[in-house]
C-alpha cells in the first residue's frame, strides 16, 4: 500500500468515525428560524411602544389648536380627570395619560379648578398645567356695608354664580348649622373681601356662599383674638357693627359710633338708626325714606319703634367694624349727626343734639353735602 494521504483541511471535523459527514438535528432546522423569529417580532413589538410612547408624549392631538376650559372638580378622581381630557379632545390616549401620571407622582396633583388648555399642548404640557397653576380665577370684590340681596347682585354680575342659587345658599340650613349661625339666613356673616375665585360647576351659590363664611370666621378669630365667644354673643356683636358700618363715613370714628349705641342701649333709649329702617324694608326699597316709615311699627327692624338692637344685622361688617362693636369707646355721647363730610358731631345731652341737627342739616348746604351711609 502507499503511504496515507493527508486530509483536506476543513474536513477533519466533518465526518463522524464511520467516514459520513455529520448534519444538523430536524429539530434545530425549526427551532433556529423560530427564535429568529420571536426575536424580531420582540423588537417590533419593543419599537412600537417605544413609538407609541414618543408619539403620545411629543405630538399633540390637533397641529393647529382651540381653546378648550377644562374643569376639575375637588376631589375628582385622575381616571374621570383622564376620561374628560380624552373626550375634550386634549390627550390621545387615556389610560396611557393615567399611568404617565402615575410615573410621574402626579397622580394626586390635579388641581380642582377652571383651566384653559389648548388643543396642539402636549401630554406632559398638559398635566403640567394641571398639577401647578392655579387655572382661572376670576376676581369677585365685596365692599363692606351690603346686604346680602346687595352681594348677591355683585355676586351675579360676577358670573360665578346667579342671583338665585345665591340667595338659596344664604338660607340653607346646613351651612348655617355648619358655621354656627343662629338665624334664618347669613345676613352680616358674608364677609367683605376682593376673592380670587374658580368658577364652580356645581352648587355654585353655595360655593361662594361658603368661601365667605369661611372668610368671616378667620376675621372672627383674629377679631376676638383667637377667643371666639358663644355663637348668640357673635350673633349680638355682628348686628351691632353693622349699625357701626352703615353709620361710619369716617373710619376713625368706628369706635365712637360704637360707644354712643352701647350708651344709649345701656340707658334704654330707642336706637333711632335710619339704615335699620331702610334693612327692614327690605329688597325693593326704593331709595326714599319717607315719614310714615320712621312710625311704621309694623317694621321689626323700626329703630324708632322698637327698642333693643334690631332682630338681625342690617348688612355685612368689615373687620374694622367688627373689632370696633367688640371694644367700643368708653365715653358719655348720646347723640350724633352726620356733618355731610362724612364725619359726625357728637353730642351728649338732647339740648346740644338739637342745635347740630339745625347747623349740619335743617341748615345744610345741598349743593356740599354727601350722605355716607
Amino acid at each position: 500500500m502507499g503511504p496515507e494521504k493527508e486530509k483536506k483541511s476543513g474536513q477533519s471535523g466533518g465526518e463522524d468515525n464511520s467516514g459520513n459527514v455529520a448534519r444538523p438535528s430536524l429539530m434545530l432546522r425549526f427551532v433556529m428560524p423560530a427564535i429568529a423569529l420571536g426575536c424580531m417580532a420582540l423588537m417590533l413589538v419593543g419599537a412600537w411602544f417605544i413609538y407609541r410612547n414618543w408619539t403620545f408624549m411629543n405630538i399633540p392631538p390637533e397641529q393647529e389648536g382651540r381653546e378648550v376650559l377644562f374643569t376639575v372638580e375637588q376631589g375628582q378622581p385622575l381616571w374621570t380627570i383622564a376620561t374628560d381630557l380624552g373626550r375634550a379632545g386634549l390627550i390621545t390616549d387615556v389610560k396611557q395619560f393615567r399611568e404617565y401620571a402615575q410615573v410621574q407622582g402626579k397622580a394626586s396633583k390635579v388641581r380642582a379648578g377652571e383651566f384653559s388648555l389648548w388643543s396642539n399642548m402636549t401630554a406632559p404640557q398638559i398635566l403640567e398645567t394641571l398639577t401647578t397653576s392655579s387655572g382661572i380665577l376670576h376676581k369677585f370684590s365685596v365692599r363692606e356695608g351690603l346686604t346680602w340681596w346687595n352681594t348677591a347682585e355683585k355676586a351675579d354680575q360676577s358670573g360665578l354664580t346667579d342671583y338665585a342659587s345665591f340667595k338659596k345658599a344664604v338660607y340653607d340650613p346646613e351651612l348655617l348649622a355648619e358655621f354656627h349661625i343662629p338665624a334664618k339666613n347669613a345676613e352680616g356673616y358674608l364677609f367683605p373681601e376682593t376673592y380670587l375665585l374658580t368658577r364652580p360647576k356645581k352648587e355654585s351659590g353655595k360655593v361662594i356662599v361658603k368661601t365667605m363664611l369661611k372668610e368671616f370666621r378667620e376675621a372672627a378669630n383674629k377679631a376676638w383674638n383667637g377667643k371666639i365667644p358663644s355663637p348668640a354673643e357673635v350673633y349680638k356683636t355682628v348686628i351691632l357693627a353693622s349699625l357701626v358700618e352703615k353709620e361710619t363715613g369716617d373710619a376713625s370714628e368706628r369706635r365712637t359710633i360704637a360707644g354712643v349705641f352701647v350708651n344709649r342701649l345701656n340707658k334704654g333709649y330707642l336706637l333711632q338708626c335710619d339704615p335699620t329702617i331702610i334693612y327692614g324694608l327690605g329688597e325693593t326699597f326704593d331709595g326714599n325714606l319717607r315719614k310714615r316709615h320712621l312710625t311704621d311699627k309694623s317694621n321689626p327692624y323700626n329703630s324708632y319703634q322698637h327698642r333693643g338692637l334690631p332682630p338681625g344685622p342690617i348688612c355685612s361688617p368689615g373687620l374694622e367694624s367688627l373689632k370696633a362693636a367688640i371694644n367700643p369707646e368708653k365715653h358719655s355721647y348720646l347723640y350724633f349727626v352726620a356733618k355731610g363730610d362724612g364725619s359726625h358731631y357728637f353730642s351728649k345731652s338732647l339740648k346740644e343734639h338739637n342745635a347740630a341737627v339745625k347747623k349740619y342739616q335743617l341748615r345744610r348746604n345741598r349743593k356740599t353735602y354727601r350722605s355716607y351711609n
